[in-house]
């Protein structure tokens, strides 16, 4: 596995780099993309082998008999997380988005509000409007930089009409690994409010030197209004195959959740099953090896922001995402936006777009060569060498 391996992505229908200058005017030729969650990086050998298997096949038919897929879910989270899952209680989406969205028509009805911790991924409020339901921010606390949840507001903000929480955890974007306290603490305000909980566990392979805890060996006692969703798909740098899976021990909701399934007619990606498979079952020192390698590229960021007078990262904890803020510059945001992408050449997410508390924020993902990120922090540090 060689991380600083280059590789163009350029003109390969990369939404991450093929998609920066439409959308925020910085030319690939000259920049760095570091707004989409993917990595720069190719996955484990195994999943490259077993998409070489499909194509020797030769024939790309409905994929059948998932148990060797289902267990290897299920070796991956006891092996990694000590959460032993049934085979029997997953369900396979096009990805966690779709997994999210599906939650929601299932559990929840047309005006009903759906709590997010904000800011927080900007998908959920996306789907959740979509589906015209009512987003409930409850805004995140800042504690000497570093994001707490203040469960009395919350729940002084319940009306009632609220059905679901969901919840990041790790979080994205602010990088927390939430406590095993802090996590029964949002168990308990979903069952003082009666709210169904989607636990979005997405990043929960990706971290650095903190312990993920899976939602349900902290709160074991909220089975019956526990919904869990995790992907191979952040850990391998394969999102493009769109496959995830929502997990449900209770069997009532999970008899609900398979009436949607039905409904919509959701079935797996066959290329996206080979691949779950291969990464997990021989996915291990390739992502021991990652997190070391994210976590040297997660110093770099931190020490560029804390040399530059206003900017602060956010320390991090989990995935690959920076969040910083840009609001002790005394800039307004298109100032510092205008400096980050026409300056420094850097496509970097907008915070605002993830809620409330976000606004002035900037997502750096630097899950990308050493030799990359180092130029662009280079050219950032030079953009705002005034400050200095």
């Amino acid at each position: 596995m060689n991380f600083d391996k280059p590789i163009n992505r350029l003109n390969t229908h990369s939404a991450k780099w093929d998609m920066m200058k439409p959308l925020y005017g910085v030319d690939p030729e000259k920049g760095t993309s570091m707004w989409v969650a993917d990595m720069d990086f190719e996955p484990p050998v195994a999943v490259s082998d077993a998409l070489k298997t499909m194509a020797d096949q030769g024939v790309y038919g409905y994929y059948g008999n998932d148990g060797d897929y289902r267990n290897a879910i299920c070796g991956w989270m006891d092996r990694r997380h000590g959460w032993n899952v049934n085979p029997a209680h997953i369900f396979t989406t096009h990805g966690l988005v779709n997994g999210t969205a599906l939650c929601v028509q299932t559990f929840t009805e047309p005006g009903d509000g759906v709590v997010l911790f904000t800011p927080v991924y900007h998908a959920f409020a996306r789907v959740i409007s979509a589906a015209n339901r009512r987003v409930v921010e409850c805004k995140l606390a800042q504690n000497d930089g570093r994001y707490e949840m203040d469960f009395d507001a919350y729940d002084a903000q319940m009306d009632g009409s609220e059905k679901m929480v969901i919840l990041c955890s790790p979080h994205n974007p602010g990088g927390r690994v939430w406590t095993v306290d802090e996590l029964k603490q949002v168990a308990a305000f979903a069952q003082r409010h009666d709210l169904i909980l989607v636990s979005d566990e997405i990043h929960h392979d990706l971290t650095f030197g903190a312990k993920h805890t899976a939602m349900p060996l902290a709160a074991p006692e909220i089975t019956d209004r526990l919904v869990m969703m995790t992907a191979s798909t952040k850990t391998f740098n394969i999102a493009g195959c769109h496959t995830g899976n929502v997990i449900i021990a209770d069997e009532k909701l999970r008899a609900k959740f398979a009436t949607t399934i039905n409904a919509t007619g959701t079935s797996a990606n066959s290329f996206g099953l080979y691949m779950t498979q291969a990464a997990y079952n021989h996915g291990d020192e390739w992502v021991d090896a990652l997190c070391d390698y994210l976590d040297g590229n997660r110093k770099i960021v931190d020490d560029t922001m804390a040399k530059i007078p206003g900017i602060k990262s956010m320390p991090m904890e989990a995935t690959y995402l920076s969040w910083v803020d840009f609001a002790d510059t005394g800039m307004t945001k298109s100032e510092y936006t205008d400096r980050v992408q026409k300056q420094a050449y850097i496509a970097a997410n907008h915070g605002e777009t993830f809620g409330a508390g976000g606004e002035t924020f900037l997502r750096f993902n630097f899950a990308t060569q050493r030799e990359q990120l180092v130029g662009a922090m280079e050219r950032l540090t030079e953009a705002f060498s005034d400050l200095q």
